[in-house]
């Protein structure tokens, strides 16, 4: 069973895969501002030295302010380059403001192999952009809110090649995070589909996305 569960300790995130747990490291906006770019030669050094671990997450936000910062933008561009130097996939983040997060890692696309929307939560025309830049989207817990139709609709959308399961989120739910196998077998029920087959699918999805990692 893939779990995206992205715990994270100062830099790291980890993503987990079967009994394989795979670092990504990265300067998360909500830091960017406050750590700055000295923040970045620490991060590439952790990079450079490690041939199994990706960069993330990573990207632009609007969530916390609605002005995306000269500081978030500078970081973001700085870590895709450290990722395309390297080849490294990406776990992205991109809340209120994922057409943006699009257009700037479109030209990577090639450079950077694989790449993870976390939390996505965009109407379905930019996913064709995501499969070009062989991006994969991660479902999440609000799956499981019954007054989620928009983003029920959304994950019916995404290609099912390029589906991942995440356990991020908690929705609501006092001290209680879904397991993933929650997520997977609502997601196998809007998509019509066994949840054992899903579960196949998504883990190949996995695979792939970490590939170079392994």
């Amino acid at each position: 069973m893939t779990d995206a569960h992205y715990h994270r300790d100062g830099y790291a995130t980890f993503l987990s895969l079967g009994d394989r747990e795979f670092r990504f490291y990265g300067l998360h906006p909500w830091q960017a501002s406050a750590l700055g770019e000295a923040a970045l030669l620490p991060l590439r050094e952790k990079i450079s030295a490690d041939p199994h671990v990706g960069v993330g997450e990573i990207g632009l936000d609007r969530l916390k302010e609605k002005t995306i910062s000269p500081a978030q933008r500078a970081a973001f561009a700085a870590q895709l380059e450290i990722a395309a130097e390297f080849g490294r996939p990406v776990v992205l983040h991109g809340a209120k403001c994922w057409g943006e997060v699009v257009a700037v890692c479109r030209p990577y696309a090639g450079r950077i192999p694989a790449f993870l929307f976390h939390g996505f939560s965009r109407s379905g025309g930019l996913l064709p952009d995501i499969a070009a830049l062989n991006g994969f989207v991660g479902v999440g817990a609000a799956l499981l809110n019954d007054h989620a139709v928009n983003y029920r609709e959304l994950v019916r959308e995404v290609p099912i090649e390029r589906v991942l399961v995440e356990t991020d989120a908690d929705y609501g739910r006092a001290g209680a995070r879904p397991s993933p196998g929650e997520i997977l077998c609502k997601l196998a029920e809007l998509r019509g589909m066994e949840s054992a087959a899903l579960e196949a699918v998504v883990d190949a999805n996995a695979a792939r996305f970490v590939e170079v990692l392994a």
